[in-house]
């Protein structure tokens, strides 16, 4: 079902799938200089291909996937069901066969196709790169699936089990595609013969690029900018006045890294902050019905970066050495 009607039909899962993938965007760089700003999922920061674009085109195609495989499994969605394994031909492993109700990739996935890759109009080597890490996101939806079994036998002696594919946690298919973007590779493309702009030859040039590089693998044109500096006109912030965390229970190693990475290595320094917040408490109950609360205060600390030549809390004036 690909008319006018498909488009209403499964425009809301594809609106919902793409505002998933970038919260997981965000989610997963919340301690990293890049932090997944707003201005990336805009046309200003997609107009860039570095390695953080091909995150974000990859997540965004997941998400849309995601949505639709899922709200079709749920019966949201009209002129799809489940995909039926043993009907493909499938048999299994030893003690277990195919069967049940998988959810259904394929839909998943045809439809993302469908709606995603359509932004993509160019023939160069920009569109051939964001269609690449489009087909990536897709693929992690298809790595990430978890088989599930259900026992059978006398007593459930679990001789014999019926299996099933389904969809993890999409916060798997976060993790999986954030250790694609830390293995992303950089694009070589041969420039004399892209001058030709959409000629025969500079999509051979593309497609030579592209013929040692693996469906699953993110891929990016430009480096990165400098995420320590503010960039108005590439809508980056940098990392003055970010929080970071300062180690502790609880915390895995990137985040207890995160005051070095943001701000120590940026060429800032940690400041701490301490606000007083006053909230209910020691609330009771009686009857009937009123409930009296007492006030308490609570102390707030967060740590930030802040610029060296800042006064610190000992009035003391640092001076600003810059990024290292």
């Amino acid at each position: 079902m690909t008319g006018p009607k498909a488009h209403l039909t499964y425009a809301r899962s594809v609106q919902v799938g793409t505002r998933s993938g970038v919260e997981e965007c965000k989610h997963q760089f919340a301690w990293d200089r890049w932090n997944c700003p707003d201005s990336a999922t805009q046309l200003k920061g997609l107009r860039l291909a570095t390695r953080e674009t091909s995150f974000v085109h990859a997540i965004s195609a997941a998400g849309v996937m995601y949505t639709l495989t899922r709200n079709c499994s749920l019966g949201d969605l009209e002129n799809c069901g489940c995909d039926v394994p043993n009907n493909n031909g499938k048999i299994g492993g030893r003690g277990w066969l195919w069967g049940g109700c998988s959810d259904n990739v394929d839909f998943g996935e045809r439809i993302s196709k469908l709606y995603v890759d359509a932004q993509e109009t160019g023939q160069d080597c920009r569109a051939a790169v964001n269609l690449h890490n489009n087909a990536a996101g897709r693929q992690a939806v298809r790595a990430t699936l978890k088989r599930v079994c259900r026992c059978h036998g006398m007593s459930e002696s679990c001789s014999v089990q019926t299996c099933w594919t389904q969809l993890s946690d999409f916060r798997e298919i976060g993790n999986y595609l954030k250790l694609k973007h830390g293995q992303a590779q950089k694009l070589d493309v041969d420039k004399r013969r892209m001058r030709a702009g959409n000629s025969a030859d500079a999509r051979a040039a593309i497609l030579d690029a592209f013929g040692t590089i693996a469906a699953s693998e993110l891929i990016y044109l430009e480096d990165s900018p400098d995420y320590c500096r503010r960039n108005s006109s590439l809508g980056l912030q940098g990392t003055e006045g970010r929080d970071c965390l300062q180690p502790g229970d609880g915390l895995g190693p990137w985040e207890r890294r995160s005051c070095r990475r943001l701000c120590h290595d940026c060429g800032l320094r940690v400041e701490e902050r301490r606000t007083e917040v006053e909230s209910s408490c020691n609330c009771k109950f009686h009857w009937c019905c009123k409930v009296n609360c007492e006030n308490c205060s609570q102390v707030i600390v967060k740590h930030m970066c802040a610029r060296r030549d800042a006064v610190d809390g000992h009035g003391v004036r640092r001076k600003h050495r810059g990024p290292k």
